[in-house]
Order: structure tokens, then C-alpha cells, then sequence
């Protein structure tokens, strides 16, 4: 039984956490996203009805980016930047990963379904913004070249413009591992879609189908039933 409020909650949370990362400029404020952050991936895993191991991995994790972001705002150690947001990238590839075994584990299609479905798709997006991040905080040169490195706004725009392989080519990684890590987020945000696509379709059902399946099913018996005698 799916908790209430459900995937719902998770898509609110989800624009929450991106709305604070576009004004996450000063190093407090990545403590606050982290808890919001956590808030978000916690409710996807309970609403999922993860394992207790995800669950335990996920507790880990909050505290090593905790623990980061909070060094990171007394101090302009860049590698506790990258720590913090790499961390925040692990939190978010977690809760994908038990949403989309929610999910095959559903019989038919509803609207939680298509919510989780759209709440991976998104989280996927965040934790590659914030594995740009990471690279951008801790590789010695910038990670766009010429334009520099990107602000955590930036580095989630780039994101999803890469996850839905729309390439606009104004942010462009000038190498690896950023460029590696671009191709690999194109592929899994293609690999996806294909997967929750036909997931959908598979269980998807539109109105009366069975019930038309089954009179057809029946006239074809009875038809046949006719031909005999």
C-alpha cells in the first residue's frame, strides 16, 4: 500500500530542492539543500518501500554530505565542496534505483505510477547536476572552458539538458571525467525512458479493453461452438 500523499510529495520535494539550488551561491545554504535534499530521498524510499540496506545506505550517505557541507561553510577547502556534492549525487542515484523496483513490482498503471516514473526521471537529472559539481570543485582546471565553472544552477541546467539529450552546446565539458560522465548520463537518460516507457505500455490498459477482450473472446466461442454442430 502506497503511503500517502505518495509520489506527489517526492515531485514537490524534488522542485523544492531545485528551486533552492538555484540561490545555493553561499556555502549555509548547501546545508539547508542537503536537508531538503534528504527529506526528498527519504520520502522516495518510503513510498518505494525500499530495502532496510538502501535505507542504511542512504542514512550513511546524508551524514558524510551533512558533515561536509557544514566543514564547507567555515571553511574554502574546495575537495569538502566536492565531497559534499559528490554525497549529494550518491543520495539521489539511490532513490532511482528504488522507485523503478516499485515500480516493475506494479500490476497496472495509475497516476502514482506515472508520478514515479516522472520522480526518477528527475532525480537522475539531479544527481548528475550534482556530480558536475563535484568535478567542477575539485578538478584543477574549469570545467566549461573559457565560461569557467559552472554555478550548482548551471551544472542542473546542464544536467537535464543532457539527460534528455536536447544538446543547446552552450555548456560544453572540456574533459574528462566531465565528458565521460556526460555521455554516461545521455545513455542512462535514453536507457530509462525506453525501460519506464514500456513499463507503461505494458501494463497500461485503456477503458472496457478487457471487457471488450473478453466479449470478443466469447462471440469467437460461440461461433465456433456453431460451426461444430
Amino acid at each position: 500500500m502506497t503511503p500517502r500523499y505518495g509520489y506527489g510529495l517526492v515531485l514537490l520535494l524534488i522542485v523544492s530542492t531545485y528551486v533552492l539550488a538555484l540561490f545555493a551561491e553561499r556555502r549555509w545554504l548547501v546545508a539547508v539543500l542537503l536537508a531538503v535534499q534528504t527529506a526528498t530521498v527519504w520520502q522516495s524510499l518510503r513510498v518505494a518501500r525500499a530495502r532496510p540496506g538502501l535505507r542504511l545506505a542512504g542514512a550513511v550517505v546524508f551524514v558524510l554530505a551533512l558533515a561536509a557541507a557544514t566543514l564547507t561553510a567555515f571553511t574554502q577547502w574546495r575537495v569538502l565542496t566536492g565531497v559534499a556534492f559528490s554525497a549529494a549525487s550518491a543520495l539521489y542515484l539511490l532513490a532511482p534505483i528504488a522507485i523503478v523496483r516499485d515500480l516493475g513490482r506494479r500490476q497496472r498503471v495509475d497516476l502514482q505510477t506515472m508520478l514515479g516514473a516522472l520522480a526518477a526521471y528527475l532525480l537522475i537529472g539531479m544527481a548528475f547536476g550534482f556530480a558536475y559539481s563535484c568535478v567542477a570543485a575539485i578538478q584543477p582546471g574549469p570545467l566549461f572552458g573559457e565560461q569557467g565553472d559552472p554555478s550548482l544552477a548551471d551544472a542542473l541546467f546542464f544536467s537535464f539538458v543532457t539527460v534528455t539529450t536536447t544538446g543547446y552546446g552552450d555548456h560544453v565539458p572540456v574533459s574528462n571525467p566531465a565528458q565521460t560522465i556526460a555521455v554516461f548520463e545521455a545513455l542512462t537518460g535514453q536507457l530509462f525512458l525506453v525501460t519506464a516507457v514500456a513499463k507503461v505500455v505494458e501494463n497500461w490498459r485503456p477503458r472496457n479493453w478487457n471487457r471488450d477482450s473478453s466479449a470478443v473472446s466469447s462471440q469467437g466461442d460461440d461461433a465456433a461452438g456453431g460451426e461444430v454442430r
